[in-house]
């Protein structure tokens, strides 16, 4: 009955949330693993058998198992929403698990490149201004200049691009569309590797803008080379990578006086609450440049010699 109703509650986020695939598949995973551990170890058939104990006990489990904090929380977060959707429809009484905290993890800020960083990959990203240099350098160029996840980035048609405006057409998470303005240094970037140098790579590619010398479009993987490579060429000892680009767009914005909100519309947030977090970075970023550069800075002053 269980496995009947969760076909059921996958539907239903597909056909309401109009999630993607990928998040569908890890719903159905997260709550199978959590249904299982119900039957196995209580002989429940029924969801309103579950009490919050055996859900408890479900969490120390993972915690047994040295799942990451963050892997837990999306465990949780999938199996809170299962039972809610289950009360809403009337199958269980109650939500015993409503109130089960989620395990508190570290926060930690993601890694972002200050300015005189950011020219440095830009710089180094011109190379020798051959086919692949140029781009290269759209690609740096586009990540930064618009704040698009990886996967906006690299599954681009040409038909996206709308450089005579400056805009591009995003299809992000869940199917969801949006306009993003682009800068002179990006559009500039672009048509010049358009024209230039991706028929070179191959005359032969297909409607992917960013593609690799088989013609097919560059992966993740071949981005992330991209960029470990020239950070190491611009001598960046962070540990860069493409999504470093969308961080350091994030918290550029919001330091030159960007609007939250429009932050959050640029980058396709659902939730203004993950857009806060690149507030955090710009004030930590503000904290060590007035620490390293006020006399009066320092946790000790040295008093003045009498």
């Amino acid at each position: 009955m269980n496995e009947q109703l969760l076909k059921e509650y996958v539907y239903y986020l597909k056909v309401t949330k109009n999630l993607a695939k990928n998040t569908l598949s890890s719903y159905r995973s997260d709550i199978s693993s959590y249904l299982d551990f119900m039957a196995k170890n209580y002989r429940v058939v029924k969801l309103d058998q579950i009490t919050k104990t055996y859900a408890l006990n479900y969490l120390a489990k993972m915690k047994r198992d040295d799942l990451a904090v963050k892997s837990i929380q999306r465990k949780l977060s999938a199996i809170k929403s299962f039972h809610r959707y289950a009360l809403s429809e009337g199958i269980v009484a109650t939500n015993v698990i409503d109130t089960v905290r989620q395990p508190k993890g570290q926060k930690s800020l993601p890694v972002v490149m200050n300015r005189t960083e950011t020219e440095a990959l830009i710089e180094a990203a011109k190379g020798d201004g051959k086919a692949l240099a140029l781009r290269n350098l759209a690609l740096v160029e586009l990540a930064y200049g618009s704040g698009l996840r990886v996967s906006e980035l690299l599954s681009l048609k040409t038909a996206d691009l709308h450089l005579n405006t400056g805009v591009v057409h995003v299809l992000g998470k869940g199917g969801k569309e949006r306009i993003v303005p682009l800068g002179e240094p990006a559009v500039a970037a672009i048509r010049r590797y358009l024209v230039d140098a991706r028929p070179l790579i191959h005359p032969a590619a297909k409607e992917g803008v960013f593609v690799n010398k088989n013609g097919t479009r560059l992966s993740r993987v071949g981005f992330y080379k991209i960029i470990r490579k020239l950070a190491e060429q611009a001598g960046i000892e962070k540990p860069i990578s493409p999504h470093t680009l969308r961080h350091s767009f994030a918290t550029d914005m919001l330091e030159n006086g960007a609007d939250l909100r429009a932050v959050q519309e640029l980058l396709g947030h659902e939730d203004v609450l993950t857009t806060e977090i690149y507030t955090h970075i710009s004030k930590s970023r503000l904290r060590e440049a007035y620490e390293a550069a006020h006399p009066r800075a320092a946790k000790t002053v040295k008093e003045p010699t009498p």
